[in-house]
């Protein structure tokens, strides 16, 4: 543990992961130069917020703008906020002085102490969280469901105790930046190309994912997914006690699904669990996905079988994953603004039943569109496209074979939404399952889902 007591420590970032560091690192007896390269940040607003979370007036200083190598001298820690990639160049000078660079999540472990069971991969993180999250806190007495999913780890870290269970939706990006960081029990739900334009690499990102694991041992578990190359391969490594689970094969050892079942299996025996259809509310076979590793990590907590069960069966969907909206005009309309890669839309597409009017398109991520084309298997019978990506979409549908009359543009959201009013006839589907992060055209994918409920829900 780096000693940071009466110490400078800068903090980048003045987003909720930043202010969250901030505040603990000051509460511990650091002395925090926040600093954020967006020079129109409102230093006295930021200041407010730290005094209003201190409850005493905050001695952090804040910087702006151009960065100041200065404000390096001296200090003892960076953390960074996710956003901020590790190869920027104030980050590399940072290195370069030997100043340890961490994330909120590595910060926050070194102060909060109980059980953390961690949970990463391309998509599934947030469902699977929120259900693990949920079936701790209904049989444990303290528990957190912090980081990636909306709760900044740090925030929670100094009212942990050892009986704590902490359970962490943790990104590729917070992963790039532990140390010291060791889950009880991990998993890496899946790993899909997403994010390169920050990783570079298909072997960084991978990299990233697994690091997830980097401090455990074989006391501990890691739920790994073997219909996933990347993490079936993986398993063969890992450094600790792997349980797997498959959507596609029975296992001798594991968890798997067979026959709208779901079982678990032990030296060959298979025990059956719970049927997909009739004791869960989710669909689709990405959510069959996500709560086989919610089981897995569940029991490798310490949960009893039929409490992990009785939660299942309460557990709804996570909101903007393949919500379901309303039915309106014989139209059912579902929200899936989560998914921001092509993986994600894929799952979205496998979970519809009816012909569907398809919402796609967004940000421009570098992401190739073809796997994601060619996944429609005639389920999509219109694609809506808007945003920066929407020429690059429909030149890879035309190129996959998808009809060109059946590409519409749009210039706005709202136009979108009008259009797939029009196009969708009774017993169809709409479906807003991007492919695409929303920024451009929305500050993110919860406001964008939020748009489109509104908007379905006046109908």
């Amino acid at each position: 543990m780096i000693k940071i007591d009466g110490k400078k420590v800068i903090v980048v970032g003045t987003g909720k992961s930043g202010i969250g560091s901030a505040v603990l690192l000051e509460k511990n007896g650091a002395l925090p130069v926040i600093y954020d390269g967006n020079d129109k940040a409102e230093i006295d607003a930021v200041k407010e917020q730290l005094t209003q979370k201190l409850g005493f007036l905050t001695k952090a200083e804040v910087v702006t703008g151009e960065f100041p190598k200065h404000i390096t001298n001296d200090a003892a820690l960076c953390v960074l906020s996710p956003g901020v990639p590790v190869d920027a160049d104030f980050v590399v000078y940072m290195k370069e002085q030997g100043i340890p660079i961490w994330g909120e999540v590595e910060l926050a472990y070194n102060f909060a102490k109980g059980t953390v069971l961690a949970i990463t991969g391309t998509n599934g993180k947030t469902t699977t969280t929120s259900l693990v999250g949920q079936i701790m806190q209904e049989y444990f007495e303290h528990v957190f469901v912090v980081g990636n999913i909306g709760n900044p780890y740090t925030e929670a870290a100094s009212l942990m105790t050892q009986d704590t269970v902490s359970v962490a939706e943790i990104s590729s990006f917070q992963l790039e930046t532990i140390d010291h960081f060791h889950p009880k029990v991990s998993a890496i739900l899946n790993i899909t190309p997403d994010h390169l334009n920050r990783h570079h690499t298909m072997e960084n990102y991978v990299a990233a994912k697994e690091a997830v694991t980097r401090n455990q041992t074989k006391d501990d578990f890691c739920i790994l997914n073997y219909e996933n190359a990347y993490t079936k391969a993986f398993g063969e490594r890992c450094p600790a006690s792997v349980i797997y689970f498959s959507s596609a094969r029975r296992l001798d050892d594991g968890i798997f699904y067979e026959g709208d079942e779901i079982f678990l299996a032990r030296d060959k025996k298979a025990q059956r669990l719970l049927n997909v259809k009739t004791d869960m509310n989710l669909v689709g076979l990405c959510n069959i996905e996500n709560v086989m590793a919610a089981i897995g990590i569940s029991m490798s907590a310490g949960v009893p079988m039929q409490n992990i069960l009785a939660t299942i069966r309460r557990f709804v969907a996570v909101e903007h994953r393949i919500e379901f909206v309303a039915e309106k005009n014989g139209v059912v309309y579902y929200n899936d603004s989560k998914a921001t890669n092509t993986d994600a839309a894929i799952q979205g597409i496998k979970a519809m039943e009816r012909p569907t009017v398809l919402i796609g398109g967004g940000y421009d991520k570098g992401s190739a569109y073809d796997d994601w084309i060619q996944s429609f298997d005639k389920k999509v019978k219109k694609l809506v496209l808007i945003g920066q990506t929407r020429e690059a979409i429909a030149t890879c549908a035309v190129k996959c074979g998808f009809p060109k009359a059946d590409i519409l543009f749009a210039d706005s959201f709202q136009e979108a939404l009008d259009t797939c009013v029009r196009e969708a006839c009774v017993g169809d589907a709409v479906l807003l399952s991007p492919a695409c992060a929303s920024w451009g055209m929305f500050p993110n994918y919860e406001v964008r889902g939020q748009q489109f409920k509104e908007y379905v829900n006046g109908l």
